[in-house]
Formats: structure tokens, sequence, C-alpha cells
């Protein structure tokens, strides 16, 4: 791995860079001594979401839940409890 010292690294950062991404990392070093690695940026990997829903199920009567209230609401009984 190639091995650039700090103001070298300062003064070819662009193409440096361009290095970096296109798959070719180097060392910076200071005094000959390797302080840090500098690669490319891989992005973590998604999750992926197919079956994350499998183990869900639902009530038999989801279709109807809270029917009566919902009407209620819809036909004007509902009463205001005092919440805005």
């Amino acid at each position: 791995m190639e091995q650039i010292n700090i103001y070298a690294a300062k003064t070819h950062l662009s193409s440096l860079i361009e290095k970096a991404a296109a798959g070719k990392p180097f060392i910076i070093a200071k005094s000959g001594k390797p302080l840090v690695t500098v690669s490319a940026y891989v992005p973590p990997a998604k999750p992926s979401r197919v079956g994350f829903l499998k183990d869900l199920t639902s009530p038999c009567d989801f279709d109807t839940m809270f029917q009566d209230e919902i009407i209620e609401m819809f036909d004007g009984k509902y009463e205001n409890r005092g919440e805005d």
C-alpha cells in the first residue's frame, strides 16, 4: 500500500481521493510513521425486508373492530370530553 507524507497528501489531495475511490487505498504518514489509512467509502448493506411481517396476526373481527364507536363519532353522538 502506498504511503504518502502529510505535506504531499495536502498538495495532491484531489488526485489521492480519486485513487482511493477507485479502489487504491493509501496511508498518510507523518515523519515516516503511518497515521491513517484512506480507502473508498462502502455504504452499509440495507437489511432485507422480505418476510418481516411473517408472524403478524390480526384479530378475526378486524374489519368490524370499534364499529359502534366510529359510527357514533361520525353521526354526531360522540361527546366531547373536554379534549381539544
